[in-house]
């Protein structure tokens, strides 16, 4: 039986992050850190799961039955907010090749990406997590 996903966004700046269940309500998470807030959550399904199913909120059977995966979504603002003490915009546009100040725009939200740059920014982030996945110190 394949796992229903259970979408987690979080959103975030360089110093708080929320997140919250897109798909099932009274979801919500916190944290000073995406850790934080992941763990956060993780904690809030427990608390959730914990309650008799007469004082939850109403949940999809397939949570209450733990038939589910997670999927962590977090939108490019926040992407570029979170870590930029670790991605400058010249290393951005190197990895992606979208122009540095089109990426401020996106940080500082002026401007929204289209669909097509998200995924060349998550395309970008996640072939550099796979080679670096492969090397060792």
């Amino acid at each position: 039986m394949e796992k229903e996903k259970l979408i987690i966004n979080v959103e975030a700046s360089k110093n708080h992050c929320g997140a919250y269940a897109a798909n099932v309500d009274g979801i919500w998470g916190a944290g000073d850190s995406i850790p934080e807030c992941k763990a956060d959550i993780l904690k809030s399904i427990e608390e959730i799961l914990a309650k008799p199913a007469s004082q939850a909120c109403q949940l999809p059977q397939w949570l209450r039955e733990g038939n589910y995966e997670i999927e962590w979504h977090i939108d490019v603002k926040s992407l570029l907010q979170y870590y930029s003490n670790i991605f400058n915009m010249a290393g951005l546009q190197r990895l992606t090749g979208i122009n540095q100040k089109q990426l401020h725009h996106y940080a500082s939200g002026l401007s929204k990406p289209r669909p097509t740059q998200r995924a060349r920014i998550n395309e970008a982030l996640h072939k550099l997590g796979q080679e670096l996945l492969t090397l060792n110190i």
